[in-house]
């Protein structure tokens, strides 16, 4: 099968290194030439931009699309709906939210070009694992690009499958990274509590080890604590700041919209906020109110 994949970030070029390996053509555009460069050093077919890459595919056109989230989703989809004919297929691979991605659906439905969303899951081992896939659009259109998705799969019939319409696989990514962000605080304040308990002296690394096989918290996300901790149990040279890519807070907002308690997400997420501010206001009122109140000290800067 041909298909094109615009945006050769770490997940558009793994997923292309895919798509070849087993055989599949692929036209690659980006605006990192060195990327479209790699790219086709590796068997992919090269474009210098969105309309040459169009002219390279024989219709009914495949086009993923692989770029970030907001305005470059925007102007690559739109662009390309200018560009391709009708009954042509468009898919948004990335993080989109998923009422953009209503609306660019209804927009292209209106010239007879088909969308799929892919909410994709598996960042940089996807390559050699395989993506987890859940897939919004029209049914027999997902279908008929079954061979992509089995190729990019972990199994031909394992980690992807069909979730409803346009929107749906992106909405569900979203809360997938909602549920993702609480496992991921639950397991680093556990770790935190470990580190903490200074009279165990216990070797972090040899507890993850341990909680691998027959635990009930066994996950992937235990194995990359486990290959994290055996190289570095003290990450004195990590710093304390995390980032959230949005779909956490579209998960939190979506929540509060459907009256969905959902605390543990939400709170994972102020976790994240919380971890960028180094000289936090709101722990200097809180110790400031607790010195008016109760009389507690209160420790200065640099002590």
């Amino acid at each position: 099968m041909k298909l094109a994949m615009v945006g050769l970030g770490k997940m558009g070029a793994n997923m292309t290194t895919r798509l070849l390996g087993d055989g599949h053509e692929v036209v690659v555009t980006d605006l990192n030439e060195d990327a479209v460069q790699k790219a086709s050093d590796a068997g992919a077919i090269p474009a210098s931009g969105l309309e040459d890459l169009v002219s390279k595919l024989e219709s009914p056109r495949i086009v993923w699309v692989m770029v970030p989230a907001g305005d470059p989703t925007e102007s690559t989809v739109m662009q390309l709906s200018d560009l391709v004919d009708e009954g042509d297929i468009i898919i948004d691979g990335g993080n989109s939210n998923y009422k953009e991605t209503q609306r660019r659906a209804e927009t292209l439905k209106e010239r007879g070009v088909h969308f799929v969303d892919v909410g994709t899951s598996g960042g940089v081992w996807g390559l050699s694992e395989g993506y987890s896939m859940m897939i919004g659009g029209e049914e027999a259109v997902v279908t008929s690009l079954s061979p992509i998705f089995e190729t990019l799969a972990p199994s031909a019939d394992t980690g992807w499958g069909y979730v409803g319409p346009n929107g749906s696989g992106h909405f569900v990514k979203m809360v997938h990274n909602g549920i993702e962000y609480g496992m991921m605080q639950a397991f680093a304040e556990g770790f935190a509590i470990f580190k903490k308990k200074e009279e165990f002296d216990l070797d972090l690394a040899e507890v993850s080890r341990i909680w691998l096989h027959g635990s009930v918290v066994r996950s992937w996300l235990l194995d990359l604590i486990y290959d994290a901790l055996k190289e570095d149990q003290q990450l004195e040279d990590i710093a304390a700041y995390v980032p959230d890519s949005g779909e956490g807070r579209w998960t939190v907002f979506e929540a509060i919209d459907l009256n969905v308690s959902a605390p543990v997400i939400t709170t994972a997420l102020q976790e994240r906020i919380r971890s960028r501010d180094e000289n936090s206001y709101t722990d200097k009122l809180l110790s400031v109110m607790r010195n008016q109140f109760g009389g507690h000290a209160i420790k200065k800067s640099g002590e």
